[in-house]
């Protein structure tokens, strides 16, 4: 582009340039626009990686903060302040969005990735539970006597009611209601069970 906009006779009349650098922008002169970027870029770009610390990010955010310039040149009035500072404005808060939305993704995604891992780890803790819970219970009754482990067996895996627990194991219903009884206690003794 350009040469950056020479400001003659210091401070006043750099403001005053570029003022009416910015009025020319605002009638859509693109040559004024080239002279303005040239002018306000590094100074845009350097408080916009200050805030963003990232080059690449602050290349682009810097970019949009030239567009948003030449869109909304005419809402600049110059009684409220410099074409820098407004400028400047406008760069420093484009960087804060920038930073605050990459914290929000970056904060989603590590919630999304605890949440994730939580439950993989949930699922496998259940599994490893289960099984020890299946061993646990297969050694308990294994010390039962046989009409014992029968008849729970019978009752609480295959579902049968105490009267077709005595027809199967064709016992008298009174012993099958004892067994399972005295069954049941040492099965939650040995588990370690508390009433």
């Amino acid at each position: 582009m350009n040469q950056p906009l020479p400001f003659r006779g210091g401070p006043a009349t750099g403001r005053a340039d570029l003022a009416e650098i910015m009025q020319k922008v605002a009638r859509g002169d693109k040559q004024a626009f080239s002279t303005l970027y040239d002018a306000l870029a590094p100074l845009v770009f350097g408080i916009v990686v200050k805030v963003v610390r990232d080059r690449a990010q602050s290349e682009e955010v810097a970019q949009e903060v030239m567009i948003d310039l030449w869109r909304q040149a005419a809402r600049y009035r110059p009684d409220a302040g410099a074409v820098t500072t407004w400028a400047a404005t406008i760069a420093h808060r484009r960087a804060v969005d920038r930073v605050r939305s990459a914290q929000a993704a970056s904060d989603r995604e590590q919630a999304q990735a605890a949440r994730e891992h939580t439950t993989a780890f949930d699922e496998v803790a259940e599994q490893v539970e289960t099984r020890l819970e299946s061993e646990q219970v297969r050694r308990c009754l294994r010390g039962l006597t046989e009409l014992q482990r029968q008849a729970v067996t019978l009752a609480y895996y295959r579902g049968l009611t105490y009267r077709e627990v005595a027809e199967a194991l064709r016992t008298p219903l009174p012993t099958i209601k004892t067994r399972m009884r005295d069954g049941l206690i040492r099965l939650r003794d040995c588990m370690g069970v508390t009433t």
